[in-house]
């Protein structure tokens, strides 16, 4: 079977590795020119750990990675509100959470999926998908060339991705009403004593930092924004010094000490839940079936775990429709409530009415961390072995 993925981000990348592993041949077409180096970090919570391992890439990317410890919440004003014990939900789930730069992750897939024998294809633009014969569709570039395959997964993101269109037909993205500057830092010297997470709420505005050595971490703040303004690079520094002078320390200084070049302003969108996740022999997977905000901080998980039930639902199915099916059911419900939770968090986060914020931290500060660790676990694990586990404990 020929398998066309559109999109070599983390989605498509284990998907094309989880599927060259079962013997699939496989392509994947990707939309820029090289491997590209975007996006800042992510953590690999335990859920994603275990795709990791299933793939044989989990000592890789360990390699490359912090193992954080806790998650602190902290005011503005540097009121500490609370703290997540990492290492419990590490405990309760089986498996490490890992915070890595998102090209390292990406650069670890790519060189394993290059292993196994998959062609990766770069400054290939889908532009559309349309009906080819009876129960398939093929891929149009935007350089004029074209794709037929068994099997196109739409592994294109969020925004514009042509197999949504087909799929879906709106493939239209909504705007969630903040901004987020995401960035990298490294320093010549240690910076970090501990690995852990600090999450500093404010009103209208958060800044996350998370390390991921004694030496580097990548960060995101965000606040609200009602309305899509534009970006200039140049503009970077001042704007993020203007918004959170005065937040509590490392965030100046992450600011101060990372170059232009290092930063991106990203406004922040997701897509509604579908039902349908498939038409004809085009299934979607990652954030073109299911975006999620990055108050989620599943968005990465969600692809792994993608490809490793879209692997066990191809491999062992009668038809393509009854895997695509197989493997709609096994994913929607869990990502919906993902997508649920994280715009509700992001109501919380970025709300500008003061009093609201208030309430928030204190609530934030009698929160059950503990309680919080076990239900993150039970939700996380949900759909994977590990679940089992969980239920019975």
């Amino acid at each position: 079977m020929k398998i066309a993925i559109l999109g070599g981000g983390i989605a498509g990348l284990s998907a094309a590795l989880a599927l060259s592993g079962r013997g699939f041949k496989v392509e994947v077409f990707e939309r820029h020119a090289a491997p590209a180096d975007i996006g800042a970090g992510i953590v690999c919570w335990p859920n994603a750990s275990f795709v990791l391992q299933e793939l044989g890439l989990l000592h890789a990317v360990a390699e490359l990675a912090g193992r954080p410890a806790r998650m602190r919440r902290v005011s503005r004003a540097g009121e500490e509100l609370g703290a997540l014990d990492i290492r419990k939900l590490d405990e309760l789930m089986g498996y490490p959470s890992l915070s890595v730069l998102r090209k390292d992750l990406q650069s670890v897939l790519l060189s394993r999926v290059i292993g196994q024998g998959a062609r990766v294809n770069y400054g290939h633009v889908a532009a559309r998908v349309e009906p080819a014969a009876t129960g398939s569709a093929r891929v149009h570039f935007a350089s004029g060339a074209t794709v037929s395959a068994d099997v196109i997964l739409g592994a294109e993101g969020r925004m514009n991705s042509a197999s949504r269109q087909f799929v879906h037909g709106d493939n239209r993205p909504k705007y969630q009403g903040f901004i987020n500057w995401i960035g990298t830092f490294t320093s010549p010297r240690a910076v970090f004593a501990e690995i852990e997470v600090m999450d500093c709420w404010g009103v209208g505005a958060r800044f996350g930092v998370v390390p991921v050595s004694p030496v580097t971490a990548y960060w995101a703040g965000a606040v609200a924004c009602p309305e899509i303004q534009g970006k200039v690079p140049a503009d970077y520094h001042d704007e993020l010094r203007a918004l959170f002078r005065g937040w509590p320390s490392p965030i100046p200084e992450l600011i101060e000490g990372t170059p232009i070049e290092r930063i991106n302003k990203i406004y922040v969108h997701d897509h509604d839940p579908i039902e349908t996740w498939h038409r004809d022999n085009v299934l979607l997977i990652g954030d073109a079936a299911h975006a999620v905000l990055p108050t989620s901080g599943q968005g990465a998980c969600q692809a792994l775990e993608d490809a490793w039930h879209l692997a066990a639902c191809l491999g062992g199915a009668t038809s393509l429709d009854a895997a695509f099916t197989e493997f709609t059911q096994r994913r929607r419900a869990k990502n919906a409530a993902i997508a649920a939770g994280a715009r509700h968090l992001a109501r919380s986060l970025f709300a500008t009415d003061p009093a609201l914020c208030e309430e928030r931290d204190r609530n934030s500060k009698a929160t059950d961390y503990e309680a919080m660790a076990h239900g993150m676990a039970r939700g996380w694990a949900s759909g994977l072995p590990m679940s089992g586990k969980l239920a019975a404990a």
